[in-house]
C-alpha cells in the first residue's frame, strides 16, 4: 500500500486543515472510489476536473496530479514486485505466507492479552469531549473486548473520528504490545472485539467534519488505551498541526512533542508520538520554497511530567513570515494536560503566540486561525509527556 498526504485538496483555508470546519465539504474536494488510471494512462483530464470540483476546490491541482502521479508509480512499483515473488515461488506458496504473517501476529497477540488485567479509562480533549474506553480481558480465550461505550456524541466540531481511525489506533496500541519483531498487520486484531458506538464522535454521521478526528482525536484513542491498560502515561496529545499558505503556496506540518513514561522508561524528548510519523521539513528547503523564516527549533525543557520516570520534553519552535499568509493551527492539549501515571505527574499544556511586527502578542487557542503580515511570527510550544511513578 503507498500512502501519501497531499499539502492542499481545496477546503477553506489553505493547506486543508480548517479549524473551524463543520462540514466535511467544508475539508476538501470529496473524493469516494476514483479511478486514477484505466489502460495504463492515467486519467488526468477526469482528476483535474474532480480536483476543480464542489465550493471550495484545490488551489494548486498542478502539485496534486504530480502527487497522485509519483503514488501511483510506487503502487506499480510494488505490484511489479508482488508478480515477481509470484512468479518465482508461486501463488499457492505467496498467499500461504501471507496467511502464515497474519496468523502470527495473531497468536503473539493473544500471548500477551493473556496476562493483560481489564481497565478502563476516560480522558478529556480540551473542547470537553470524552473518550472512555473499558478493555476486558477473556483469559481462556486470550482475547479481549475494547469497549468505547460512554464517549462523547458526535459532536459540530472536526474532532470526529471515522471509526476506521479508531481502529487504526487500537491495531497500533496492541501490535506495540508484542515484544516479538512481527510486520504490522491486521491479524493483530483478531483476538480484539471492538465496540464503537454508532453516532459517537469515534463513528460520526455524515457530513459530519472529521479534519481533526485522524491527526487529533486517534491520539487521544491511543493515550486512553494505553492508560485503561496502565502501562504508559500520556504523550504530548496532540500533532500541533500547523498549515499556512494563499491561493498559490499551501505547507502543513506536525510539530513533535514529549512522549509519556512507563513503569520501566523515560519517555523521549521531542518526538513524533503515536499516530503521526511525519518527518519535518529542512529549514533550507522550507525557506527557499515559502516566504518564512525558521527563527527558532529547540527542546522545551522542563515540559514532561516528574516521577520515578520522566515524561519527555517537548519543542518550541518558532516561524516568522516575509509576506502575507494565513496561517492555521489545529491542536489539543492546551487545557487539559498529558496525563501521569501511578503518582507521575502530567506534562506541561502546550501554547501558542502571534509575535506582530510591532511588538504586539495575540495568544492562540488549541485552534485558530490568523492572518500574517510580512515581519510577524508565530511561537507553538508542544506539549510534554506525562510521568510514571512517585518519585
Amino acid at each position: 500500500m503507498s500512502q501519501r498526504h497531499q499539502g492542499d485538496i481545496g477546503g477553506v483555508t489553505p493547506g486543508s486543515m480548517p479549524p473551524a470546519s463543520r462540514t466535511v465539504e467544508e475539508e476538501g474536494v470529496l473524493i469516494e472510489n476514483v479511478l486514477l488510471v484505466e489502460g495504463g494512462r492515467f486519467l488526468e483530464a477526469e482528476v483535474r476536473a474532480l480536483l476543480g470540483s464542489g465550493r471550495w476546490p484545490a488551489r494548486n491541482p498542478d502539485q496534486n496530479i504530480g502527487d497522485l502521479k509519483a503514488q501511483v508509480a510506487a503502487c506499480a512499483r510494488g505490484a511489479e514486485s508482488l508478480t515477481g515473488l509470484v512468479v518465482e515461488f508461486g501463488q499457492d506458496v505467496v498467499e500461504a505466507y501471507m496467511a502464515h504473517v497474519q496468523d502470527n501476529a495473531e497468536e503473539a497477540v493473544r500471548r500477551v492479552l493473556a496476562t493483560l488485567p481489564d481497565g478502563a479509562f476516560a480522558y478529556e480533549l480540551d473542547d470537553g469531549c470524552v473518550v472512555k474506553v473499558a478493555i476486558t480481558i477473556d483469559r481462556v480465550a486470550r482475547a479481549a473486548r475494547v469497549d468505547f461505550t460512554g464517549t462523547s456524541d458526535q459532536v459540530p466540531t472536526n474532532f470526529n473520528a471515522p471509526a476506521s481511525i479508531c481502529r487504526a489506533a487500537a491495531l497500533y496500541v496492541f501490535r506495540t504490545l508484542v515484544d516479538d519483531d512481527i510486520p504490522m498487520n491486521d491479524g493483530c486484531l483478531r483476538p480484539v472485539d471492538l465496540v464503537i458506538p454508532e453516532g459517537s464522535m469515534l463513528r460520526p454521521r455524515y457530513p459530519a467534519a472529521v479534519v481533526a478526528g485522524n491527526v487529533e482525536t486517534s491520539q487521544v484513542v491511543v493515550d486512553a488505551l494505553y492508560g485503561a491498560l496502565g502501562v504508559m502515561a500520556a504523550a504530548q496529545g496532540t500533532m500541533n498541526n500547523f498549515t499556512f499558505g494563499d491561493q498559490r503556496r499551501q505547507y502543513y506540518e506536525t510539530i513533535c512533542g514529549g512522549a509519556g513514561a512507563g513503569p520501566d522508561f523515560d519517555g523521549a524528548d521531542a518526538v513524533q508520538t503515536h499516530m503521526t510519523n511525519s518527518r519535518l521539513t529542512d529549514p533550507e528547503v522550507l525557506e527557499t520554497r515559502y516566504p518564512v523564516l525558521v527563527e527558532a527549533f529547540s527542546i522545551r525543557r522542563g515540559s514532561g511530567g516528574d516521577g520515578a520516570r520522566h515524561g519527555g520534553d517537548g519543542v518550541v519552535r518558532k516561524i516568522a513570515f516575509r509576506e502575507p499568509m494565513t496561517a492555521t493551527l489545529l491542536s489539543n492539549r492546551r487545557r487539559v494536560p498529558p496525563f501521569g501515571l501511578a503518582g507521575g505527574a502530567p506534562g506541561r499544556l502546550g501554547l501558542a503566540r502571534v509575535e506582530r511586527a510591532n511588538g504586539t502578542i495575540e495568544v492562540l487557542g488549541a485552534t485558530a486561525e490568523v492572518e500574517m503580515s510580512a515581519g510577524d511570527a508565530i511561537v507553538i510550544e508542544t506539549p510534554g509527556g506525562g510521568g510514571y511513578g512517585r518519585r
